[in-house]
């Protein structure tokens, strides 16, 4: 289950972000300052089963609820308006995002007590590491 995944998360380590953000259709400025923030993941589930997934840092904080399996609406925090699914694959917590017709994966797993989120668009792909927080 995502309880596995429930916490705050520092973000640690980013590696060919900028590329990915490029290939995803980012601006020059909104990836300069995703390249400078380095947000906090929390994350949290409540009694239904519904999944918050807040991104916290000095210039944004942006938050998603979900279900997994179940489609919703969600506006990125570089402004795309995409159609989201989180799955639950092999331990996994995967999120498919699409919108005007392209797709990005994003999937993130415990590794030795750490959160990593593997960001993949076509042949691009970013990996970003975040350690738990007291």
């Amino acid at each position: 289950m995502v309880e596995q995944f429930v916490g705050n998360w520092t973000l640690t380590s980013s590696e060919n972000f900028d590329e990915y953000m490029k290939a995803i259709g980012v601006g020059f400025a909104t990836r300069q300052m995703g390249n400078m923030a380095k947000p906090n993941l929390v994350i949290s589930v409540d009694e239904a089963g519904v999944v918050s997934m807040k991104s916290e840092s000095t210039f944004k904080t942006t938050e998603i609820k979900f279900k997994l399996n179940e489609e919703f609406d969600e506006t990125t925090a570089d402004g795309r308006n995409t159609k989201t699914t989180f799955t639950l694959e092999n331990g996994k917590l995967v999120q498919l995002q699409s919108w005007d017709g392209k797709k990005t994966t994003l999937e993130r797993e415990i590794q030795d007590g750490k959160l990593t989120a593997k960001c993949i668009m076509d042949d691009v792909v970013a990996m970003r590491t975040y350690e738990k927080g007291a």
